[in-house]
């Protein structure tokens, strides 16, 4: 028995999601509840998916898929397990840490007896040896081959251009077209590659967890156009409504290179753009829809290239980004120390303390608060957040423009510019990890706050832990400029809330906020 998108229905089944604070885990785990399974999810830090919609609808448990008892602990009881994280951006041996995760995943899924292991990975090119490939692919390659080769039957689906709201090939594609009308660029724009929209993916990533116990083995999955870079680029100014762009192909701009131009151009950093730019060196075009046969197609789905990126621009539009590719957090982080450890171990801790009264209500101040960063800004000196956030980026780091999810809610684990929320208490406290470059960590906190005489007041921490003796020159070498930037925003913040401005400058808004509805794109 089928649903109306195809899938099987009356069999509800436990499911294990790894990665689910991603893009594409953080938009899974909805669609398996909303087709009737139980989830649990594997995550490192549970708290950072504390306020998800669905957060008390599945089970968290916390590990990490290198850590084999953890997995093993993770599994027990579950059907199907889901293998949505990859060891991008952690260094140069971020092969062997996949090979080893998915080997680990792959043995723990077989002692459980879970049924059957899902995965997500890239498409690659027909007849192109595995050692041409970039270095992504051929991981996400190689992934899905032990995953194949273990006696744990699996789906290993492979797609290209993922095209949703907040994914970063979206974001990449939307940022160049709209910001350059004529532009230069890569000989890779003329690679033809097979786009596929985000609730395909989705659609089909639920599907797999009814299969047949006899399939085993990888599926091509792509939406119906086969289009080059260039005529992406073109079709999404039309879409957007915007003017034909120019665009010239030069030979020169290696995949390198063009990373680095991307991450000038767009929010997505050199980091995340190069794996994505190399992997348009060769043509990535399905050569088969078998998906189709288990995980039968609706009218009109897969969803046209065209209708999946008017699909994506609405939901930016309308502020309705579930998930972005800046979802995931930066790799090292969840296992730092927090500010309020005692005593850090006996470790040096930096701190810039601010205190000010504020003449408005605590829910006013809160307002503000929750409605820093992004296109909001920072409330000081914009030129220096603009230079740190210029220099994070030419060093390889996130810079300022991953912006945010939404404009006016925040949630654990969400990043803001070159933050990561790392705790919120609703109305009272919002605490920020700095996932920029730094020979340390450090966080800024802010608090709205009820003195002794029910006087609201503005508290605001900056704090830093530095390592080596780099770590204690940083800090000396910017304390000069304090003053300026961390005292100027606490006194703009002040003011805003004083004035009962929204953070975009308009009166604030009264009543309640009507509810969003949960959308998959």
């Amino acid at each position: 028995m089928t649903d109306k998108d195809g899938q099987r229905t009356g069999e509800r089944l436990r499911c294990l999601v790894t990665g689910a604070s991603g893009y594409i885990g953080g938009r899974l785990v909805p669609e398996l509840l909303g087709a009737g399974h139980r989830v649990r999810c594997l995550a490192r830090s549970p708290g950072k998916l504390r306020d998800h919609p669905w957060a008390r609808d599945a089970e968290t448990v916390r590990g990490d898929v290198t850590d084999a008892a953890s997995v093993a602990e993770a599994m027990r009881g579950i059907d199907v397990a889901y293998y949505l994280v990859h060891a991008l951006g952690t260094g140069s041996g971020f092969e062997d840490t996949d090979r080893l995760a998915a080997q680990v995943f792959a043995e723990q899924a077989h002692v459980a007896g879970v049924r059957r292991i899902v995965y997500l990975g890239g498409l690659t090119p027909a007849g192109v040896p595995e050692r041409s490939l970039s270095p992504h692919l051929r991981s996400r390659a190689e992934v899905g081959r032990v995953f194949l080769d273990s006696p744990v039957p699996a789906a290993v689906l492979r797609a290209a251009v993922v095209i949703g709201s907040g994914s970063a090939s979206f974001e990449m594609l939307r940022y160049l077209t709209e910001r350059l009308p004529v532009m230069v660029t890569p000989s890779w724009v003329h690679t033809r590659t097979q786009p596929i929209g985000v609730r395909d993916v989705l659609r089909y990533l639920v599907g797999s967890a009814t299969l047949p116990p006899d399939v085993d083995r990888a599926f091509d999955i792509g939406g119906p156009d086969v289009l080059t870079y260039q005529e992406m680029m073109r079709r999404y100014a039309a879409v957007a409504g915007l003017r034909r762009r120019l665009i010239v192909p030069v030979p020169v701009l290696t995949p390198r290179l063009s990373s680095h131009w991307v991450g000038l151009v767009t929010p997505v950093p050199a980091s995340i753009a190069r794996p994505l730019t190399e992997s348009l060196r060769h043509e990535v075009v399905c050569h088969e829809h078998d998906i189709a046969r288990h995980v039968p197609d609706p009218p009109g789905r897969p969803l046209p290239f065209d209708e999946a990126l008017a699909l994506a621009l609405r939901k930016v539009r309308d502020a309705q980004v579930v998930t972005r590719w800046s979802s995931a957090a930066v790799p090292g982080a969840p296992s730092d120390p927090l500010p309020t450890d005692p005593d850090w171990a006996g470790g040096s801790l930096y701190r810039d303390e601010r205190h000010l009264p504020v003449d408005a209500s605590r829910a006013a101040l809160w307002r503000v608060i929750e409605g820093i960063g992004g296109d909001n800004g920072w409330y000081s000196f914009p030129l220096a957040w603009a230079v740190r956030g210029r220099l994070d980026r030419f060093v390889g780091g996130v810079g300022l423009r991953r912006g945010r999810r939404d404009a006016e809610r925040l949630r654990v684990g969400d990043s803001l510019d070159f933050w990561r929320v790392e705790e919120i208490e609703p109305g009272r406290l919002l605490r920020l990890r700095a996932e920029m470059r730094l020979p340390g960590l450090a966080w800024l906190e802010m608090y709205a706050e009820t003195d002794t005489d029910g006087r609201t007041r503005y508290r605001q921490r900056a704090l830093f832990h530095p390592r080596g003796l780099l770590g204690h020159a940083y800090w000396w070498s910017v304390s000069p400029f304090h003053a300026v930037v961390f005292g100027g925003m606490a006194r703009n913040i002040a003011r805003t809330a004083a004035k009962g401005m929204s953070p975009r400058g308009h009166a604030a808004r009264t009543g309640r906020a009507r509810p969003r509805k949960r959308l998959g794109s």
